[in-house]
């Protein structure tokens, strides 16, 4: 009969202090006792890093603070176990992690922390861009994540780049590049081009679209899973309609599957 393993608990339950202590402990021997979490690596879980990032963001779109809670402590696990992985192989501490973010905070707000004195939000981004420089980055765009989602890696591009002033001055002006990268498109389907080329000019629509969205203040990545989902619950609905009549949808004729499309469309699903 194996031995019951205490659970560290907060003398405080009410002190933030004591409660993280008790929470990194019950994380170190999860690490000792279960042979799944002992297993793991920080590579083997950093799928299920982005996966719980994007749980959280589900979370707060449906205003669900009950679940947007338990996001945000599934995203604390994370971050504490991968600290304790990298604790275990003598690269950094979570102690370091700690500290680093207090130190990277501190020296980013010089105009909270410091006597720089700013005069809004833009000068703000744009001292913070001028300090990551100083910090040894060779380019403003060094810090945007290769592995984001190709819409929202677009998006920081963008943004990055016109903290330093390389940007559109107008919406309509990105509208009649979103234009003009269509036309070309269309051109290089109509003139039958090698598929790289489509591709290519495929790239420019998309990238101009985001731009456009981001002069909008919309995130191109939200709104094509908003339409994504919508999608989705209106297929649905067509299998449901097809199981009604016993049938699979496959067997319903085009026309059948756009009557009750257009049926679910008017109704706002």
């Amino acid at each position: 009969m194996k031995d019951k393993i205490e659970v560290p608990k907060a003398k405080n339950p009410n002190s933030i202090e004591e409660q993280f202590s008790a929470f990194v402990e019950i994380v170190k021997l999860l690490r000792i006792h279960c042979p799944w979490d002992r297993k793991q690596t920080n590579e083997s879980i950093a799928p299920l890093l982005i996966e719980e990032a994007y749980e959280t963001i589900t979370a707060i779109e449906a205003k669900d603070d009950k679940e947007f809670q338990k996001e945000l402590g599934d995203l604390l696990l994370h971050i504490v176990m991968h600290s304790i992985m990298a604790e275990e192989r003598n690269a950094f501490t979570l102690l370091d992690v700690i500290k680093g973010i207090q130190d990277k905070l501190v020296y980013r707000h010089p105009h909270v922390f410091g006597s720089v004195e700013v005069s809004g939000e833009d000068e703000v981004l744009k001292n913070w861009e001028e300090l990551k420089q100083k910090e040894g980055r060779n380019s403003v765009l060094e810090g945007v994540p290769p592995n984001l989602p190709a819409l929202l890696r677009a998006e920081r591009i963008q943004f990055k780049a016109s903290r330093v002033g390389f940007d559109w001055e107008k919406s309509e002006q990105v509208w009649e590049k979103v234009i003009e990268e269509l036309n070309e498109l269309k051109s290089a389907c109509d003139n039958n081009e090698p598929t790289s080329r489509i591709e290519e000019e495929l790239g420019d629509l998309l990238f101009a679209i985001v731009n456009f969205a981001r002069f909008l203040g919309l995130s191109p990545e939200i709104a094509l899973q908003k339409t994504n989902n919508k999608f989705i619950k209106r297929f649905q609905t067509i299998e449901a309609e097809a199981a009604k009549m016993n049938k699979h949808i496959s067997e319903l004729s085009l026309e059948q599957m756009d009557v009750i499309w257009n049926s679910a469309k008017s109704q706002k699903t």
